[in-house]
């Protein structure tokens, strides 16, 4: 079972789940690849458009990438009350362990602006001792 990473931040629920893509990694060539699924979903009552992403990753050795853009895989997708938005996406690093932290924009009804929280999600590579980063 892979593990399952929540935060809700204004009515907006983010669930992530992380998984090691063994077939996609060479760690021969220092390059491990893990797909997050994310689901975003709408406990309000009015509906919610994602307008952006920013995500915070970083490897076992501390260093930090900053990633920004519009929407997510392509999408600024309006979520209903009640309804949710799933995606998966993902990530290559240079080390074997890592975490990824962030936040969405969102856009409620009336076209103000509010940050919903992505919560911070250990990349580990299974059957591995776990190094605290």
């Amino acid at each position: 079972m892979d593990a399952m990473y929540e935060a809700v931040t204004h009515g907006v629920r983010v669930t992530v789940t992380p998984e090691f893509q063994s077939d996609r990694s060479e760690p021969d060539e220092n390059r491990w690849f893990w797909s997050y699924t994310i689901e975003i979903a709408n406990l309000g009552d009015a509906p919610v458009r994602l307008r952006a992403r920013r995500w915070l990753i970083t490897d076992a050795h501390g260093r930090r990438q900053e990633v920004t853009g519009p929407g997510v895989v392509g999408e600024q997708p309006l979520i209903a009350p009640g309804e949710s938005f799933e995606y998966t996406s993902g990530c290559p690093l240079g080390t074997s362990s890592g975490f990824m932290v962030g936040s969405y924009r969102m856009e409620n009804a009336e076209g103000g602006m509010f940050e919903v929280e992505i919560p911070a999600f250990s990349l580990d590579v299974p059957a591995t001792t776990r190094v605290l980063n």
